[in-house]
């Protein structure tokens, strides 16, 4: 049953242009009453919080922007629902759904807006996606739902003891989405239609954000499972560190200081990788 248990988190940066409608979707489909909204301003200079302050919201408000992750941890922590669904405020997230991701929180302690394969994508972020999807199967050892969409919906208490190790950026999706599929919780997904965003174009770039999908994909694998790739990387170099030396040995009756090397990166990385892999952890546990 639909309640006020459930909060609706939405982050808001410069969408003077669409807030209103979007809000008025809201507000047509009589939610207001149901659920507990909290609309995050994260720093908007165009006037957004004024249009928002003529809906029945609870605006919270951030002095400078501090980014999509920032935002939406803001929500969470003042929302008071025992249910928690977050979704964009640019016109492309259809509030229909959300009686339906409520319902499914009930068996779920995550659930995904996965979109459909007719909805709106921008192409050049379709590479990157692909490269942090690969990585990401690579560290959970299984399928990935939609793991970037901003249509979903957590049980409060499981997402707040997470907080801590989320992202300020626009990552913070992903990480959610590895961080309950590592530690083994329920993740169910909802097939949505997704519309092109209106307003104001993205603030995602090409080069800007590309570097940071880099960087997002190192931070994934120390966060997640750094033993998964320290190993094999140990394992390849102490290997080859070996088999060069015992080459040399037999063809030049020595053990070459490029194989001892290597073999002794093989034991570092070893190590390192072990210290890695309980440090993160300790990490995902500690709220």
């Amino acid at each position: 049953m639909a309640t006020k248990q459930t909060s609706i988190v939405i982050p808001v940066y410069n969408e003077k242009d669409v807030i209103g409608g979007f809000l008025e979707q809201i507000d047509e489909a009589g939610l207001f009453h149901r659920y507990e909204f909290l609309v995050v301003d994260d720093g908007s200079d165009d006037g957004s919080s004024e249009i928002i302050g003529q809906y029945p919201v609870r605006l919270l408000r951030h002095q400078m922007n501090k980014g999509y992750g920032a935002a939406l941890k803001t929500g969470i922590r003042h929302a008071s629902g025992e249910r928690v669904i977050t979704m964009d405020s640019d016109g492309q997230h259809d509030p229909q759904y959300i009686n339906q991701v409520n319902e499914m929180l009930e068996e779920y302690d995550l659930v995904i807006g996965e979109r459909s394969a007719g909805s709106h994508q921008v192409r050049r972020r379709i590479v990157g996606k692909r490269l942090v999807r690969w990585i990401g199967e690579f560290l959970v050892e299984q399928k990935l739902p939609d793991y970037n969409s901003g249509y979903r919906g957590f049980k409060k208490e499981i997402i707040a003891g997470m907080l801590h190790m989320m992202p300020n950026g626009f990552s913070f999706s992903t990480t959610s989405t590895l961080a309950f599929l590592k530690d083994g919780y329920d993740v169910g997904t909802l097939e949505i239609d997704v519309s092109e965003r209106a307003g104001r174009k993205s603030n995602v770039k090409a080069v800007r954000d590309g570097s940071k999908t880099i960087l997002l994909i190192f931070r994934i694998i120390m966060l997640f499972n750094p033993l998964k790739v320290f190993f094999p990387a140990s394992v390849i170099s102490f290997l080859a560190g070996v088999g060069f030396g015992i080459a040399g040995y037999i063809f030049y009756d020595r053990f070459s200081n490029g194989a001892i090397v290597l073999t002794i990166l093989g034991m570092f990385l070893f190590f390192i990788g072990l210290v890695a892999d309980q440090i993160a952890i300790m990490n995902r546990r500690t709220p």
